[in-house]
């Protein structure tokens, strides 16, 4: 089946360019020089802007950014700037695409059988009651931090609050992985085993998301 040997080798490909996301940013260093802050930029605006690309490495290659810039490959100063920019710019956008046009999806034959009006009023509810949960702590959990600004957009969250939880998300998530790499990234072990390191900071990324499901599957069994 060629459409499946296509999804295959595009599964394939996407988790070893999230594993070995140090020699890809390398490569970019090396052949673009100056075009690699264009292409971190819309990597990064790209992940938290546009909601049908959830999958695109965003920890891992702050991380990594972090890490070259600390080996003089790229500049720090230039770098922790403009991705905070792209992160912020990201979620505007995407909350902007939810709120003009998430009605029309929801209209959608596909996607109506899945989301009702029923899921749509709990979501705003809860987007009311817990603003910044579902902003701030979202940049922090892979494929939620893309769906989060556009489900806020699609609730009609009051801009302003979310442009308030955007910018301070936006700078704390890029911050903080950045300048981890930047701090630990060009040490001889974390080189070493770049690969592992990724996967611990995914693994990490994801454990709210586990203990979500967790409550959710205990609240589920209490009410049966």
């Amino acid at each position: 089946m060629p459409i499946l040997d296509h999804l295959m080798s595009f599964a394939g490909a996407l988790v070893y360019s999230i594993l070995h996301v140090d020699q890809m940013l390398g490569g970019f260093i090396a052949q673009y020089p100056l075009g690699v802050y264009a292409i971190l930029f819309g990597i990064i605006f790209i992940e938290t802007g546009l909601v049908v690309m959830p999958f695109l490495p965003g920890d891992s290659l702050l991380f990594a950014a972090g890490s070259f810039s600390a080996l003089g490959g790229i500049d720090i100063n230039v770098v922790l700037p403009l991705l905070i920019v792209a992160a912020i710019t990201g979620d505007t956008v995407n909350y902007w695409i939810g709120r003009e046009g998430g009605a029309r999806l929801l209209k959608h034959r596909v996607f109506s059988k899945f989301i009702h009006d029923a899921h749509m009023a709990k979501a705003q509810a809860f987007y009311q009651k817990h603003a910044f949960l579902s902003i701030i702590l979202a940049r922090f959990m892979p494929i939620v931090r893309t769906f989060a600004p556009f489900v806020a957009g699609m609730t009609k969250m009051d801009y302003r609050q979310f442009m308030i939880y955007n910018a301070i998300g936006g700078i704390i998530w890029v911050s903080l992985f950045t300048l981890l790499g930047y701090w630990f990234g060009n040490l001889p072990i974390v080189q070493e085993y770049f690969g592992s390191v990724i996967i611990m900071i995914i693994a990490l990324s994801l454990l709210p998301l586990l203990y979500e499901w967790l409550q959710h599957y205990r609240d589920k069994r209490r009410k049966k």
